[in-house]
């Protein structure tokens, strides 16, 4: 006999409670007419991951209790059909439905295992994460109990061990489902993309089924908030630590795994899908960042300067296969240091891309300026502040053109500039959302090769015109300006950033790795003083284990320099 699990791989929504419960609710009765009979939700899928300070409103706890009950009472007649749904339950609630719960005081990040319209237990977590974008803590305090729990008809019934998420980064948890009778884990998680984590999440869960010798169903949640992308990538592994199965990345998945008991162990059995590359998940996660951010908060489309440069070509090239070429549109913006090379090249790429593209001049604006602030700036060389000057013309087109039509402005900058303060407040920094924000410059040129390597949304096309990657990045504020004349080279400013920023390694640190001191002293004191500037810029994707939002949280005012 065998027990079929499906894991939900669902996009939930934060708050969207009754949307979020019609999906789990539609999940287990397609699942249970194909014979499943245990459906494993992502954590906090009654109300999407992570909903920061509305957990501190009780009307809200009180909403997604209301919520856990309509899912038991929809999925009443469904026999022998077990549900797990993960959701924040409030302090010390008497849910009427519930028959057996961790009673704990707090709030907590829990989960309800249902069936035939009763809650038979609720579990919350024990291991709170509170790093990078975690603040678990803040929200929640620690359960202290074990869920174990059967699920399967007659010889298929199969004791299944309860886990959410941070608990199975520990050896205890899991250790003493085991000992309450556990023959497979069950994991449910919410954990936020970045380059190389899903590759973590099998190694960590790996030494977990090892340590306990219990195969593994690992349930993970999909797609953007705000800041953060989840991948999917749900997994099941065998008690040897080996991948039983594997979901798609990136995308909804019903992901169903078959579990048997042979004379010796509980096997599982499912579809494993192809290993990926880390650009290949870099691409997709910036994708699904846009489509869901864009979709999520309802903007009819999006809008960017296209200047010509390897930064908006990025942001174009993924802004179409988020959204398709109906959705985007772009404005060239030629000041009078804007190279003719330029021009054809931002042509050309919203001609490859298949947008609206327009051309805007901003001289006469930036003549205007001028002028009203001649006598100021009387016998004054021009400097910085005239080149800021026509990046905020270009903030303020951008932003009327959003203000008119609804769409959205998308900036352009990346992590190298974001980090050096290579950009301009309320010039090109003016937008909504900033999809590469977390890409240093390296990686914007890798991720462009690679892009027009592949074609992952079948296209057919080659978006990226090779001039556009090749030639030297300058923001055309001044006469031949390139960034190299005010940053050190890139290859050397994103190393000392991923070690400084990232790593946390000082400055002396750095130097010893055999960079140059004068380099080193002036990456790190651009970081520090620019973070009055990355306080004022929209949100973006995050994509490496430590971006500028939730991860970096240094103050503004600060007089330490190691």
């Amino acid at each position: 006999m065998t027990l079929k699990i499906c894991v939900a791989q669902l996009n939930f929504v934060v708050g969207d409670l009754a949307g979020n419960a019609q999906k789990i609710i539609d999940a287990a009765r397609s699942s249970y007419a194909s014979g499943t009979r245990l459906l494993l939700t992502p954590e906090l899928s009654i109300c999407g991951y992570a909903a920061e300070d509305l957990f501190l409103r009780p009307a809200f706890i009180t909403a997604c209790n209301d919520a856990v009950k309509t899912v038991a009472r929809e999925l009443a007649g469904l026999k022998n059909m077990v549900v797990v749904v993960g959701h924040p339950s409030g302090d010390g609630e008497a849910d009427a439905l519930r028959t057996k719960s961790v009673a704990v005081p707090g709030r907590h990040n829990a989960a309800s295992v249902i069936s035939e319209g009763q809650v038979l237990a609720t579990y919350a977590k024990r291991e709170l994460p509170n790093y990078q974008v975690f603040d678990e803590r803040r929200y929640f305090t620690p359960g202290k109990g074990v869920c174990v729990f059967e699920a399967g008809e007659g010889e298929s019934r199969v004791k299944v061990g309860l886990l959410i998420c941070e608990d199975a980064w520990f050896e205890e948890p899991a250790r003493l489902a085991k000992e309450a009778g556990a023959e497979l884990l069950a994991v449910i998680n919410a954990s936020p993309f970045h380059v190389g984590k899903g590759d973590e999440r099998e190694v960590t869960m790996r030494a977990r089924v090892l340590a306990t010798g219990l195969p593994m169903v690992y349930a993970h949640l999909v797609g953007g908030q705000d800041e953060v992308v989840f991948e999917g990538h749900s997994f099941a592994l065998s008690a040897d630590g080996s991948v039983a199965g594997r979901a798609p990345s990136f995308e909804e998945n019903m992901f169903t795994a078959d579990v048997y008991r042979t004379q010796l162990a509980i096997k599982i059995e499912a579809s494993i899908a192809p290993e990926r590359t880390l650009d290949a998940d870099l691409w997709d996660a910036l994708v699904l960042g846009v489509r869901d951010y864009i979709g999520k908060n309802g903007f009819p489309g999006v809008l960017l300067g296209l200047s010509g440069g390897i930064d908006s070509a990025l942001v174009l090239a993924v802004a179409v296969d988020a959204l398709g070429k109906d959705k985007v549109r772009t404005v060239m913006m030629p000041s009078p240091y804007t190279a003719d090379i330029s021009w054809i090249d931002a042509r050309e790429m919203a001609r490859r891309m298949g947008v609206r593209y327009d051309e805007i001049s901003i001289q006469p604006e930036f003549e205007a300026f001028k002028a009203s602030l001649a006598g100021e700036f009387k016998g004054l060389a021009e400097d910085t502040t005239e080149e800021n000057i026509q990046a905020r013309i270009r903030g303020t087109l951008l932003m009327a053109l959003s203000n008119k039509f609804g769409s959205i402005v998308l900036t352009t900058g990346n992590k190298s500039e974001m980090a050096t303060g290579y950009c301009t407040l309320y010039g090109d920094m003016a937008g909504g959302f900033a999809v590469i924000k977390d890409l240093a410059k390296t990686t914007v040129f890798r991720l462009a090769r690679w892009r027009n390597l592949h074609d992952p949304y079948g296209t057919g096309r080659e978006p990226i015109p090779e001039r556009i990657i090749t030639r030297p990045p300058s923001a055309e504020l001044r006469p031949d300006q390139k960034d190299q004349d005010s940053l050190p080279p890139y290859e050397v400013l994103d190393a000392i950033l991923e070690r400084y920023m990232e790593n946390d390694q000082s400055t002396e640190d750095i130097i010893a790795a055999g960079f140059s001191r004068a380099e080193v002293e002036k990456v790190t004191r651009l970081i520090k003083i620019n973070e009055y500037k990355r306080r004022q810029a929209p949100v973006g994707i995050r994509v490496t284990h430590r971006s500028f939002g939730k991860d970096w949280r240094y103050p503004i005012t600060s007089k330490f320099r190691a």
